[in-house]
């Protein structure tokens, strides 16, 4: 989920691993005139219209999207809000910006989070305690010295992997919180408060808090703490049977085939994770709230004190770069102070933006998959012609850059993956490449989004040449860089080792397919031509018809493995929803392969002890050996040998 997304790249991994990644497109310059001041914030609605108007016009026929909502706030009032395109495009349902509701991901987070300050400031939680004290249905495990506390969660820093099978639920689930996350623990890979990995798990461990300390479920402490007090009344943490799903809840789609396809409501098990629906409107009471330090239309859900606190910088990875607030993500825009949050699931991308110090902000949501970097096009769009009249110059680089030039270029894997179960193979689709060219570094994620270029302004330090992102590196000690770092983003990049990087695994992969086809396909050609022809030294020798056969055999059952896994993995969304009843067949089928490899390894010895065919035909034989373990040694590493899921 966006956090909430499978962001897991282009396979297994949640969506948004890489939130502040995402390339942004730039619009076309704004145009001064005497309704557009920059630097000011919007002054004219019409002028304001118009321009969103045309943005997302934009957005919904260029990248395919079938609805939209957004709602701006100028100086803590609402100031606009629209609906564009469908809510349901086969019944032709117009989006309503006040109305209709869209599922907003992990800005549900928001909600969580506002709840945790709520009952901090009550004297009710402890923000520094150890989260065991709070917990009774399960404890997190004492993997580490340092105990796990609510800041860490907040901060996206308890130092849990990433828990990616079953994110997603076909149908509502029946089952409290505090049982379902009894059974999904996510394992402790590193100390708390080290490095930021982002956590749907840790938030939902937050909502179980909430429920905990205040006696009710956590579905409705937030109705009667904040959507009550905030008017919310075109919104809902309920997740119902799809049966009755409210009249006013906005489809999700996907565009495939030059069509929108919908995609079945999305539910979230792990519901203060990300579970609500929301209207645009709606929306922006929350943002208002926030604006105004907790209060609304006469009401307040937070004290001036505590909503200051949430925006304030909690985590970060290096001080030149921004990081995590209580629960918001800090980003610095050119000198332009932001705190977000956005959210994902399959289908919906929205983002939530505020503005502290304008008094200003903007809701975002859209409905269809192909739209997940077209909110942070709206933001630039909304910045550069209202709040940033003047663009930084660009970036000076530091004269000693190409002497240390060297130290940065590898591969680096998102340390947001699962470590423990076999969705870890995600982490093979979560990786970056940087590389030099000049005076610049490059960071590509090596998919449809075009590499990013930076330019270092201080040692191991870096800003967007044409941009305003920041990154940082960290090194080893001895000059080479080992992790990297992006202002604002709750997610650390870690250099791969080289067993671990795509090119390595891919070559693997086809090298032991190619091994394995040759024999398959290869073994009994060769038989056919040689029929009748049994002249070569050794070809009856005893033993060796049983080792061909075990040999192709064990080659066959392998290849067949490897084509059939590809079919669960067609979707990219599917591990979400928990393992694919093929794919769990087929790893409780690795052990067989074991006991292939084995025999094969007998054979190979037998082989060249007693002069089993051609000595060509012994080295190709002893190749499969090999491609056996080599492919032993993938399944093992990727958590993909063993007994089914």
């Amino acid at each position: 989920m966006g956090n909430l997304s499978v962001g897991w790249g282009r396979w297994l991994t949640v969506l948004v691993a890489a939130l502040l990644l995402v390339p942004i497109a730039t619009p076309a310059p704004a145009q001064d005139d005497a309704s557009n001041a920059p630097g000011k914030g919007p002054i004219d609605r019409a002028e304001l219209a118009a321009f969103v108007d045309g943005v997302m016009a934009a957005h919904l026929r260029d990248k395919h999207i079938a609805g939209a909502t957004i709602s701006i706030v100028v100086d803590d009032q609402p100031f606009f809000a629209k609906g564009y395109g469908y809510a349901d495009v086969a019944a032709g349902t117009p989006v309503s910006a006040d109305e209709t509701m869209f599922r907003i991901g992990s800005v549900s987070k928001l909600f969580t989070w506002t709840a945790v300050m709520q009952l901090s400031e009550q004297g009710k939680l402890d923000l520094d305690a150890d989260i065991n004290k709070y917990l009774v249905d399960f404890q997190i495990p004492a993997t580490y010295p340092e105990p796990i506390t609510l800041k860490h969660l907040l901060s996206h820093t308890p130092g849990f992997e990433d828990y990616v099978i079953g994110l997603f639920g076909r149908g509502p689930t029946e089952i409290p919180l505090g049982k379902l996350l009894a059974g999904q623990i996510p394992t402790r890979v590193r100390r708390p408060g080290e490095l930021a990995s982002y956590s749907n798990h840790g938030t939902a461990i937050a909502g179980y808090i909430v429920e905990q300390v205040s006696g009710m479920p956590w579905a409705d402490y937030i109705e009667k703490n904040i959507l009550e007090p905030l008017d919310m009344r075109h919104t809902t943490v309920r997740q119902p049977p799809l049966d009755q799903l409210p009249a006013n809840l906005s489809k999700g789609y996907r565009w495939a085939g030059g069509r929108y396809k919908e995609i079945p409501f999305e539910y979230v098990p792990a519901a203060p994770a990300g579970s609500m629906s929301a209207s645009a409107g709606d929306m922006a009471h929350f943002l208002i709230a926030h604006l105004q330090n907790g209060a609304y239309g006469g009401k307040r859900i937070l004290q001036e004190d505590t909503a200051r606190k949430m925006r304030e910088l909690l985590f970060t990875h290096d001080p030149h770069l921004e990081g995590m607030a209580y629960g918001f993500m800090r980003m610095n825009y050119a000198g332009e102070q932001i705190v977000e949050h956005g959210g994902d699931t399959v289908a919906f991308h929205s983002f939530f933006v505020a503005l502290p110090e304008r008094k200003a902000g903007f809701f975002v949501s859209y409905n269809t998959t192909t739209a997940g970097s077209a909110r942070n096009t709206l933001l630039q769009a909304l910045i550069d012609r209202y709040y940033v009249p003047n663009k930084l110059g660009p970036p000076q680089p530091t004269a000693d850059f190409k002497a240390r030039a060297s130290h940065f270029p590898g591969q680096y894997g998102a340390i947001r993956h699962s470590y423990n179960d076999l969705a870890k193979i995600g982490a093979l689709f979560s990786v970056a490449n940087v590389s030099v060219d000049g005076d610049a570094l490059i960071f590509s994620t090596g998919d449809d989004n075009a590499a990013l270029r930076f330019t270092e302004v201080e040692p191991n330090v870096f800003r967007q040449t044409d941009g305003v992102r920041m990154l940082a590196f960290r090194d080893d000690g001895l000059g080479a860089a080992t992790q990297v770092y992006f202002g604002g983003s709750p997610v650390a990049w870690v250099r791969l080792p080289w067993y671990e990087t795509p090119n390595f695994n891919l070559l693997l992969l086809v090298g032991c397919v190619g091994v394995f086809a040759s024999a398959v396909i290869g073994w009994p050609l060769a038989a056919f031509i040689a029929r009748g022809s049994y002249g070569a030294v050794g070809r009856h020798a005893p033993g060796s018809r049983a080792a061909s056969w075990l040999g192709w055999v064990t080659s066959l059952f392998i290849l067949a493995i490897v084509g059939l896994a590809l079919i669960p993995f067609s979707d990219s969304q599917e591990i979400a929803y928990g393992v694919p009843p093929l794919l769990n067949a087929l790893v409780w089928s690795t052990p067989l392969v074991v006991a292939l490899v084995v025999g094969v390894a007998l054979c190979a010895v037998l082989s060249w002890k007693d002069h089993y065919w051609t000595i060509s035909g012994r080295v190709h034989y002893l190749l499969v050996f090999v491609a056996g373990v080599a492919f032993l040694w993938f399944l093992y590493h990727w958590n993909l040998l063993g007994f089914g899921a």
